[in-house]
């Protein structure tokens, strides 16, 4: 079996197992809904890069940048907690030690929606101006 391959399933074993502990098992209070967006193992399966989002009390809301230092300082602080609790559910050879960071790309891509959305409406603004739409502005 190719080793990239025992990668991908050593990272995706690890995101399914990470986003049900910390969603069953952790009591802290600051977490609130975590999701476990991705997880990438390095090749000699000693560290796992985790990518975790969250959801504010208002869902429209980004949260702040506080709350997501917040958020990665907790899960990095029960990282030992959170190894264990993987090790105790999977016998493998070594468990992965978690790092965890926020991921932005979900932040990144409501921007890039927004932004495509208000080169669409300008450009439907300026079609309805009555100004032809030409080429390389000819």
């Amino acid at each position: 079996m190719p080793e990239h391959e025992r990668t991908l399933r050593m990272a995706e074993l690890v995101r399914e197992e990470l986003a049900g502990i910390i969603q069953f098992e952790m009591r802290d209070p600051r977490i609130g809904l975590v999701s476990v967006q991705d997880v990438r193992v390095t090749k000699d399966f000693a560290f796992a890069d985790v990518y975790v989002s969250t959801m504010t009390a208002d869902a429209g809301a980004e949260p702040t940048a506080e709350q997501k230092a917040t958020l990665v300082g907790v899960l990095n602080g029960a990282s030992g907690f959170l190894r264990s609790a993987l090790a105790k559910r999977h016998q493998m050879r070594g468990t992965p030690k978690p790092r965890f960071h926020y991921d932005e790309s979900l932040a990144r891509g409501r921007h890039l929606e927004q932004l495509i959305d208000q080169a669409t409406a300008a450009d439907r603004q300026h079609a309805t101006d009555g100004e032809p739409e030409t080429a390389h502005g000819r």
